[in-house]
């Protein structure tokens, strides 16, 4: 709503120019909202993009569930295609951790990087899949606090390691 300087005139003139523009602006908005305006298709996407994104900050119930499983994995030992319960591989772990909420994930780690859809590190939640190296040769479950569980080797068999170790490639929402 405009509104009053003691420097305006308060004649019905200017009122009525500054009430015309609130009309067209609310008609403009209600237009973009339906999409009928031509040429601003991406106006239209944009506000379902928006909020869809404030929405996708809080991890699904699987999704969280999955990312506990994980953690309680912590301690146990590393095996070359193990998929527990006494010792995984990292793609082992990550499959464990979703199947035990009903959720199926290929076997490696470079075809669990072609499931779901790509999220930037800025957005990670937990419960979201990092994945390292080119190709893709290693993955963990994001925990939250820049942290994932990754079973990555003999010595330090399933961990919590920072998201930022070497070799971060992409990451994934799988559930």
């Amino acid at each position: 709503m405009a509104t009053t300087h003691p420097t305006q005139s308060c004649s019905p003139r200017p009122l009525l120019g500054r009430l015309s523009r609130v009309v067209v602006t609310g008609a403009a908005a209600a237009a973009l909202s339906v999409g009928v305006l031509p040429g601003v298709a991406s106006a239209q996407t944009a506000a379902p993009a928006a909020a869809t994104a404030a929405v996708a900050a809080t991890p699904s119930p699987v999704a969280q569930a999955a990312a506990e499983t994980a953690l309680a994995e912590v301690g146990k030992g590393y095996a070359y295609g193990g998929n527990g319960p006494a010792s995984f591989d990292c793609s082992g772990l990550t499959t464990a951790a979703f199947a035990a909420h009903g959720v199926a994930l290929p076997r490696t780690s470079s075809a669990q990087a072609q499931v779901g859809h790509f999220v930037s590190r800025a957005d990670l939640i937990p419960g979201d899949l990092v994945f390292y190296y080119s190709p893709v040769s290693h993955v963990g479950v994001y925990v939250g606090n820049g942290q994932i569980v990754n079973a990555l080797n003999s010595s330090t068999g399933v961990t919590v390691s920072s998201v930022d170790m070497a070799g971060y490639t992409t990451a994934r929402r799988v559930a």
